[in-house]
């Protein structure tokens, strides 16, 4: 007997965690719907790796900033779900899409400023509600955070200031969809590598220092981060809500 596949929305899932998590995700008979904001080839690469691997794949092109363009994804999120799935809902949407700007306190710009908490507060929380209406009764939302919401970096205040919000909001969704059997979670990655703040992470300086910092002795990998969410979406965490779970390796502790 054949089943449904589950299909999941990812933001910046072209790379990095994103992808991370669509791999993750595909190896457990996940179809996906990955978006990009302007690094189309790479999409495109993703989403035929996707589809070698045996599952059905998608791009859409999507600014989390600007969030007067959201209703015109939802659209498309929704044309795309009758084309490809002849389904009108998904199951699972994962809030990933990012950037930093790092900027001492004293010296970090109210344009900066602005720009995180649209990109990583503001974008994700009107983007899941413009998606409400897509995502089935019993489905799940994963925002994905960061352990400096535990710790302090300097330079990394208002990155960690939007990112503290969202698992607020992380809370706040799971009491209120919870009535549809929807369970909201935020997972926080470590320190990972990936191009994310310039990629001195994926660097052998990084690997050095964050191997000291770390239990498990070294940087994570994007694969790291996209099992724990593909777990967290699996059969295994249909009871797990308004937690946040925290994928470092244990990064000081």
């Amino acid at each position: 007997m054949t089943t449904t596949p589950k299909i999941a929305l990812i933001t910046g899932g072209s790379r990095g965690i994103g992808l991370g998590t669509a791999r993750a995700l595909a190896a457990a008979d996940t179809d996906v719907i990955l978006t990009y904001r302007s690094g189309h080839d790479e999409a495109a690469d993703a989403v035929n790796e996707l589809r070698v691997a045996g599952r059905r794949a998608h791009a859409l092109a999507l600014d989390v900033e600007q969030t007067a363009d959201l209703p015109e994804f939802a659209a498309a999120v929704g044309r795309v779900l009758k084309q490809e799935w002849d389904r009108e809902r998904l199951d699972f949407l994962v809030n990933n899409a990012g950037s930093v700007r790092m900027a001492p306190f004293a010296d970090l710009s109210e344009d900066d400023f602005d720009f995180m908490m649209n990109v990583h507060l503001k974008g994700p929380f009107f983007l899941t509600q413009a998606l409400l209406a897509l995502i089935t009764d019993g489905g799940r939302i994963i925002n994905i955070s960061t352990n400096l919401t535990r710790f302090t970096q300097p330079g990394m205040a208002a990155y960690a200031t939007a990112k503290g919000a969202l698992e607020t909001l992380t809370m706040y969704l799971a009491k209120e969809l919870g009535p549809r059997g929807i369970t909201v979670n935020s997972v926080a990655p470590g320190a990972t590598a990936t191009d994310f703040g310039g990629g001195f992470a994926r660097s052998s300086e990084a690997a050095q220092l964050f191997a000291g910092m770390t239990a498990l002795g070294r940087v994570g990998q994007p694969a790291d981060i996209g099992r724990v969410v593909a777990a967290l979406l699996g059969p295994a965490g249909n009871w797990v809500t308004a937690q946040r779970i925290e994928a470092s390796g244990g990064m000081m502790f």
